[in-house]
């Protein structure tokens, strides 16, 4: 494949990554009118996004292991037709008066969202030599810098046509994706033995479902007594078991969803580590707008716009931590990243009653966030997998960072909480969150250095690289 037709295949998965990115850059406008026109309670409303997370931490590793199976263009192609379906579903629901029907969009477009990025991420893997990797994984990863800086806006324009409409829209997207994607996206099987590994997918459904679903009803204003609830800690405890029963499938398992045997790999090891610290600070900026309102005395819609500095230093950060990755190695763009975010948090939690302060906290947590999440771990399992591996472990990236993303809601929500959410509680959460990213400087130094990460691996049994990396 030379380069004309690579950079097709990048615009064909750009655009379907922007898609699903958009979907959840302008949910956020319609959900007044969604919970007026249904008559929805908070928590009701809760679920417009808790059911789009459970499906799209199940669709990720399915789906991701499927394009062994059936070749990632299949596979593609059917994710951006189930986002398209479920986007349709939920249009239909507007006027029935059945909320059950919008949640079954959701779910339909959250099973199909979750392949997206991951399919995505392994057909970059199978198509662009290790040099040119990062660089293509970091416009994928501008995309979502992109989808919010673009979405409010779009979601302002369509929401006076009528909510539905941010959800219409992503159809004709869809139909152009679909029909580039089928004409240029490789379609050769990875996988050519054994059966899919149905047990092992059941056993991460159940481990992943009731892990998003007891953090989600935890009660961050009464965290422990909430935590001690049987609506919150049966799941959790199931949740426990669900993962000693599929570590236990996945050893034996002929093609695991969940390969642990990557996990004897201290590469793999530590971005996934790395990954899930950076949904844990990912999951954080949520509470900006209101550590504004607390300790800036804004009113709530001008606090909105004070993500605007994130968005935007992630928007650039992450094409250029991609260029980066290819001439630096992913030990020091990562440690840099780190660094920065770690920095961006503590200021932020000390100078937080300053507009100019908070804005270039925002600017270096923006930054920082840009070389963890996207390209750089992604950067990474590429490295570090076969073909034959590469979708799953892709798609761990995105378990990761979910599970992250969960544990960061729960715990920033309750120590914010815990002063009555306050500004002080508010600090207290992001000094909290740069004490992590002193953690993860240190788990990031465990990364190889350039030199060893471009020589060619050693290859091995089944769980060893076989396709060197080139420098």
């Amino acid at each position: 494949m030379n380069d004309s037709q690579r950079n097709r295949v990048l615009a064909v998965l750009f655009v379907g990554v922007l898609m699903g990115a958009l979907d959840i850059a302008i949910v956020g406008p319609a959900l007044p009118a969604i919970q007026a026109e249904f008559g929805l309670d908070s928590r009701a409303v809760s679920w417009i996004f808790s059911s789009y997370v459970l499906a799209n931490l199940v669709g990720t590793p399915l789906m991701a292991k499927l394009s062994d199976f059936f070749g990632r263009r299949a596979i593609y192609v059917l994710d951006v037709a189930l986002f398209a379906v479920g986007s349709l579903i939920v249009v239909f629901s507007h006027g029935s008066g059945l909320f059950g029907v919008l949640l079954a969009g959701r779910i339909v477009q959250g099973l199909g969202a979750g392949g997206i990025f991951p399919v995505a991420s392994a057909v970059i893997g199978d198509t662009f030599p290790a040099e040119k990797r990062g660089g293509a994984l970091g416009l994928i990863g501008a995309v979502f810098g992109l989808a919010f800086l673009v979405g409010p806006i779009l979601g302002g324009l369509l929401l006076g046509l009528g909510w539905q409409w941010l959800f219409g829209i992503n159809l004709p997207i869809a139909l152009v994706v679909i029909a580039l994607a089928w004409r240029l996206l490789p379609h050769e099987r990875v996988a050519t033995s054994g059966g899919f590994d149905w047990a092992g997918m059941a056993a991460l459904a159940v481990a992943l479902g009731t892990l998003a679903y007891g953090l989600g009803a935890i009660d961050t204003a009464d965290f422990w007594q909430s935590l001690a609830g049987t609506g919150v800690w049966p799941w959790l405890l199931a949740s426990v078991v669900a993962w000693v029963v599929l570590v236990a499938v996945e050893r034996t398992a002929a093609n695991p969803v969940f390969p642990t045997r990557l996990f004897r790999r201290r590469q793999l090891s530590v971005g996934y580590a790395l990954t899930a610290g950076a949904g844990l600070g990912e999951a954080s900026l949520v509470f900006l707008p209101s550590l504004a309102v607390a300790a800036l005395g804004v009113q709530a819609h001008v606090a909105s716009y004070l993500l605007m500095p994130v968005v935007l230093a992630m928007s650039v950060g992450s094409p250029l931590a991609g260029r980066l990755l290819d001439r630096l190695g992913s030990r020091v763009v990562i440690l840099a990243g780190v660094a920065v975010m770690t920095a961006g948090m503590f200021l932020l939690s000390q100078t937080s009653s300053s507009l100019v302060m908070f804005i270039v906290s925002g600017l270096l947590i923006g930054f920082g966030l840009s070389a963890l999440l996207g390209a750089p771990v992604r950067y990474v399992t590429l490295n570090e997998t076969t073909p034959a591996d590469r979708s799953a472990a892709q798609g761990l990236v995105n378990t990761f960072t979910s599970i992250g993303q969960l544990v960061g809601s729960a715990v920033v929500g309750a120590v914010a909480a815990s002063a009555g959410g306050a500004a002080a509680g508010y600090n207290g959460a992001f000094a909290l969150i740069g004490a992590v990213g002193v953690v993860l400087l240190l788990v990031a130094l465990l990364l190889k250095p350039r030199a060893a990460e471009a020589a060619p691996a050693a290859a091995g049994g089944r769980g060893e690289r076989t396709d060197a990396a080139h420098a």
